[in-house]
């Protein structure tokens, strides 16, 4: 019976979604700081949380526009994904598996805990 419910265990866990890799959208640094630039504005006046790049906002520093862009692409990306949207902002940004969180700037991610199923 022990080995059973073990089984079970390693195959709801094997199925389960919170295996899966966290999507982080980041910008391109290489891109041009006008493209950079543009990405934030759509992402920032389209509902992106972009308090935390604001002056005085746990992720303002480094105050570089490549940190920002990442920060209100991801910030968009995350809100709005389920609803369709995707990370490219006109080739400005991409999709990556690397957490770009920093120290005091903690970046929200596609994550999902999956629930344990108690067995009795």
């Amino acid at each position: 019976m022990m080995e059973a419910a073990l089984v079970l265990v390693v195959a709801v866990l094997l199925g389960s979604s919170a295996l899966v890799a966290s999507d982080f959208c980041v910008c391109r640094s290489e891109q041009p700081t006008a493209v950079l630039q543009k990405a934030i504005d759509y992402a920032c006046g389209q509902g992106a949380d972009c308090t935390a790049i604001a002056q005085s906002g746990a992720c303002y520093s480094p105050d570089e526009v490549a940190a920002h862009c990442s920060w209100a692409a991801n910030s968009y990306f995350q809100k709005f994904r389920s609803t369709g949207a995707t990370c490219d902002f006109s080739g400005a940004a991409t999709l990556s598996t690397t957490d770009p969180s920093f120290s005091g700037c903690t970046f929200p991610s596609s994550a999902r805990i999956g629930r344990l199923v108690k067995l009795q």
